[in-house]
């Protein structure tokens, strides 16, 4: 079955403004970040156009959850930032460390909260393997 080859032109007139409600959720992305980042960019264009309603629900999840009244914007941004280094989200990370910035953190903040995640990181192994190489021993004595 031969493919039909689509143009970037006819890629374009296919795209249509997004519902009000989507477009309130993207800028709010620019609002953070003064762009709208290339991942969220991705999944408004695909799934704005696949599942609207999926793209929906989770920009409510995020709405709910980064931009609480429990937690300051600058305070969920410098959590993010170290989350995304602990998971070697390197994109992530300078996004919202960039945030973190625009809403006032300052470079001492930020360091702080990369020591965090590279001590978190640094000392699993060493919490598990101890706990591991302990029950292995006792396994070992008891026998």
């Amino acid at each position: 079955m031969a493919r039909k080859k689509i143009t970037s032109k006819k890629l374009a007139s296919k795209k249509k403004k997004p519902p009000a409600d989507l477009a309130r959720f993207r800028d709010t992305y620019v609002e953070l970040f003064g762009t709208l980042p290339p991942l969220p960019s991705a999944r408004f264009e695909f799934s704005g156009e696949v599942n609207p309603e999926f793209l929906r629900l989770s920009e409510k999840m995020r709405a709910h959850t980064f931009f609480s009244d429990v937690i300051d914007g600058k305070t969920t941004q410098l959590i993010l930032f170290g989350m995304l280094l602990v998971e070697h989200n390197q994109m992530g990370a300078m996004a919202h460390a960039a945030a973190a910035r625009r809403l006032g953190a300052s470079w001492e903040e930020l360091h702080k909260v990369m020591e965090l995640a590279a001590t978190t990181g640094a000392l699993g192994p060493a919490n598990q393997g101890t706990a591991l190489l302990r029950d292995l021993r006792a396994k070992e004595q008891s026998k």
